[in-house]
């Protein structure tokens, strides 16, 4: 099932759809496992699987010691691969590689795309490629059915979404304010706005992350987007209280 049709299927019983977000390896790739279980019992659509990288700098603190951490303890790219087959062969939900280009360009890229579409990606989120520099790697995305996730800022003018939405595939994620992950999001006209402007800029879904915490930010971006994507608030609540309050987390959205 190609990615359009995917979303389309799942958004017939659910808006906005949920994406979450696992650095892998941390606090342990077995961790890891009970997390992505779940996360498919409350129905998550997307997972980001994160390749650690030492300077994650789209990243807020939380995800940056994880990232650390999951180093520390000797994760190498050829085990978050071999997760990640893991993964998209167990679960329903689709799996995403969100990393930074240094792993792609270090592997080479036709490598790269030939390892993720073998460990059964959907696609991939790279947010320090800039599309100027993405089209050698997209092409040979696009071979393999892979889809290059391009992100919309706040503060991008039209022109420039204008060219992000051209060469987008599967959907665009909309950065929901400045700065990095981990930081509350006001949910309110100023994001609306934004989130017209990205509309206009392209007619693929759009999924929006930074700051999305809580059954009422859900409801605000299903009447403005098809997608939530919930990172830092997830990861929180397992350093918090582990699976028992990650189920209460994922419980208390309404999912």
């Amino acid at each position: 099932m190609q990615l359009n049709e995917y979303i389309a299927e799942r958004l017939a019983h659910r808006r906005p759809l949920l994406m979450t977000h696992v650095v892998c390896g941390y606090p342990s790739f077995e961790a890891n496992w009970r997390e992505l279980e779940i996360m498919a019992e409350h129905g998550v659509a997307f997972v980001e699987l994160q390749f650690p990288f030492s300077e994650p700098s789209a990243d807020g603190p939380l995800f940056v010691k994880a990232n650390q951490e999951s180093l520390a303890r000797g994760t190498t790219v050829t085990q978050c691969l071999e997760f990640m087959a893991r993964v998209t062969a167990a679960f329903p939900f689709r799996v995403l590689m969100m990393g930074y280009y240094n792993t792609a360009f270090k592997m080479g890229h036709e490598t790269y795309i030939e390892r993720l579409a073998q460990a059964g990606a959907c696609g991939y989120i790279l947010p320090d490629l800039p599309i100027e520099e993405a089209r050698p790697l997209q092409l040979l995305a696009d071979a393999k059915g892979l889809s290059p996730i391009v992100l919309m800022t706040p503060t991008s003018t039209d022109a420039r979404l204008a060219a992000l939405g051209a060469v987008a595939r599967g959907f665009v994620y909309c950065v929901a304010r400045r700065g990095v992950t981990g930081a509350s999001t006001t949910m309110g006209d100023e994001l609306g706005a934004f989130l017209a402007r990205c509309r206009a800029a392209t007619s693929l879904p759009l999924a929006v992350g930074f700051g999305v915490s809580t059954a009422e930010d859900l409801q605000f971006i299903g009447d403005h987007a098809e997608i939530a994507i919930i990172g830092t608030a997830a990861l929180r609540a397992w350093e918090q209280g582990g699976e028992t309050a990650l189920q209460s987390f994922f419980g208390g959205l309404g999912v």
